[in-house]
């Protein structure tokens, strides 16, 4: 078997786990993708060690793309999608997503691990205390142009660090009141917005370093691109019906575990 086959096939089986993931919490699948293919790269010698989180990162929002569309039109079957507000969200996490991938770029890939970790951290403390108290946020939604500004810092911390949305989206909704299920929906619809625009920037960034003749669109890697997308576009559909039957307490939880285990990954390994 050859190494890229071999590649693609690990790709795969990443892909089937992130994308039940993704539909399950909407985080788009990236808080895995990243630090695992961060390893799938290094082991493979795909490029150079400096370059392998940025890699990662590009590849896991062009995968986001497909997942989170594939979740975001199951949770759309279920009512869980807020349209109301979306479209608000969507043009704030847009703007930072394309941003974000021109900054991150140019930044150390320390910085951006460093970024990465310190963010899910603090977001994994906040859902085991929401999970452990029962009262239930009267906070008002904040007029439509706030929203977009909070949603702005989103989309590109978001991209920045090669999630969907879904780790900050979530949790900033939730403060704000709306349920947790359609704040799920609503970060699966999301997402493939802040992976669009994200990838888009990772890809102009990345195309003076890296050609397609590599197997590289930018900073993108098409192999293992191709590998998670043909698993995750089947299996985030059966994480969103999961989340329609499973208690919202249990969800955070696993939110965040999930969110604790992988920013311990990313920042020792």
């Amino acid at each position: 078997m050859s190494e890229l086959l071999l590649l693609i096939l690990c790709c795969a089986l990443l892909g089937s786990i992130v994308g039940f993931l993704a539909g399950l919490l909407g985080i788009g699948g990236g808080l895995i993708i990243v630090p695992v293919l961060s390893t799938i790269l290094l082991y493979f010698e795909v490029l150079p060690a400096e370059q392998v989180v940025v890699a990662a990162i590009a590849t896991s929002l062009a995968s986001i793309l497909f997942t989170s569309t594939s979740s975001a039109i199951a949770h759309h079957k279920n009512g869980n999608v807020p349209w109301q507000i979306a479209p608000w969200i969507m043009v704030g996490v847009a703007l930072g997503a394309l941003i974000s991938g021109f900054v991150a770029a140019l930044l150390p890939e320390k910085t951006v691990r460093l970024v990465f970790a310190v963010s899910v951290v603090l977001i994994a403390l906040k859902m085991i205390y929401s999970s452990k108290t029962d009262t239930t946020s009267t906070r008002q939604m904040p007029n439509k142009g706030l929203l977009t500004f909070f949603t702005t810092i989103t989309g590109a911390l978001s991209a920045m660090i090669g999630i969907g949305g879904g780790a900050l989206l979530v949790p900033l909704l939730t403060f704000f009141s709306i349920d947790m299920k359609k704040a799920i929906g609503c970060a699966s619809a999301c997402g493939i917005v802040i992976a669009l625009f994200g990838s888009i920037g990772y890809i102009s960034s990345g195309s003076a370093h890296f050609s397609l003749a590599d197997g590289f669109a930018g900073f993108v890697y098409l192999p293992a691109l191709l590998g998670i997308v043909c698993t995750s576009w089947f299996t985030a559909p059966l994480g969103a019906k999961a989340t329609a039957r499973l208690p919202v307490p249990l969800i955070k939880k696993v939110f965040a575990g999930l969110l604790l285990a992988i920013a311990a990954n990313m920042y020792f390994m």
